[in-house]
């Protein structure tokens, strides 16, 4: 198999996951709504989703950023950091390369907001310090997929059906809590299937989230294979992202004996899966083949300014 159908099969397989979770999501809530207010109940719960995705407010992700301390990153700061961005972002379609900040952070980590139009990728001084520029960029280009594949709008709907999922159910179990008297009475027959669907439907609705949020993260991990054409990149950068970021008391008074948390209750695949599948893609490629990194790899100083002592460590 080529690298190119490879990359394609992967996509074509999470976005299928992706589709089947949402409408899991959109039929559990159409449930809720149907047993509160039949059929009518249902078609209103859908069209609440609809109604509140549209109007939900838009906060400019510089706002949101600025909140966190982050500084915008311009060519003066970055300039082989800021042109890679603009290269990552032509090679996917975007309209306009995303805005580039800096959060002054110790931790190694890397998020994006908002939309293909209007986003920011944001990174902090630990990755840049952390990581070599080869797995930087690989970080760069899987935060550019997320902005393509629109996953902040995607997690978000999940959310707000989540979030509508959950606060029907407690409002089912409240008006089954009022009729209880009458149920103890025989006076009214309630359904204890119902019951127990309105009791579980929170709990399956976040688990749906959640695998959704980890079949998106697949989705950008082959996007951004087909960005840079390097996924030996992006396998560094996970190894790397792993090691360092265990929990620094588990390594000092247990180490090597963490104990992982529960696939389902992940928001993120696990780091081994991710790096088996992309050695897969790495495997199809012909040898030696990193399309388009080396024009990537050169970023050069970033200006991350002074140091500062804070008690989780040292901040930039």
């Amino acid at each position: 198999m080529s690298a190119v159908a490879a990359v394609v099969g992967h996509r074509l397989r999470n976005t299928l996951h992706t589709l089947a979770l949402l409408v899991g999501m959109a039929v559990l809530l159409g449930g809720l709504g149907y047993l509160l207010g039949g059929s009518v109940g249902a078609l209103w719960a859908l069209a609440l989703t609809g109604t509140l995705l549209v109007l939900s407010p838009r906060v400019a992700p510089a706002l949101l950023l600025r909140m966190y301390g982050g500084r915008p990153i311009g060519a003066a700061d970055a300039p082989g950091l800021v042109q890679a961005v603009a290269v990552l972002a032509d090679r996917a379609g975007l309209e306009r390369p995303p805005a580039l900040f800096l959060v002054p952070s110790p931790i190694l980590n890397a998020f994006t907001l908002g939309t293909p139009g209007q986003a920011a990728v944001a990174v902090t001084a630990g990755l840049l310090r952390g990581l070599p520029s080869r797995e930087v960029v690989a970080v760069l280009a899987h935060e550019i997929a997320h902005i393509r594949n629109r996953d902040i709008w995607v997690m978000g709907l999940a959310d707000l059906i989540s979030r509508l999922t959950a606060l029907l159910s407690n409002i089912g179990v409240v008006l089954v809590l009022l009729n209880l008297p009458l149920v103890l009475l025989g006076a009214a027959v309630v359904s204890w299937w119902a019951v127990a669907l309105l009791l579980l439907a929170p709990v399956a609705g976040t688990l749906l989230q959640l695998a959704l949020s980890r079949t998106r993260e697949f989705d950008a991990d082959a996007a951004a294979v087909a960005l840079t054409g390097d996924p030996q990149g992006l396998i560094g950068a996970l190894a790397h992202l792993e090691q360092r970021q265990g929990r620094w008391l588990e390594q000092l008074i247990l180490p090597g004996r963490r104990v992982p948390d529960p696939s389902l209750l992940r928001t993120h695949p696990p780091t081994e899966e991710r790096i088996r599948r992309l050695a897969a893609l790495a495997h199809a490629m012909p040898p030696g083949a990193t399309p388009g990194w080396d024009s990537l790899h050169h970023l050069g100083p970033v200006a991350l300014g002074r140091p500062r002592w804070r008690p989780g460590g040292v901040w930039y």
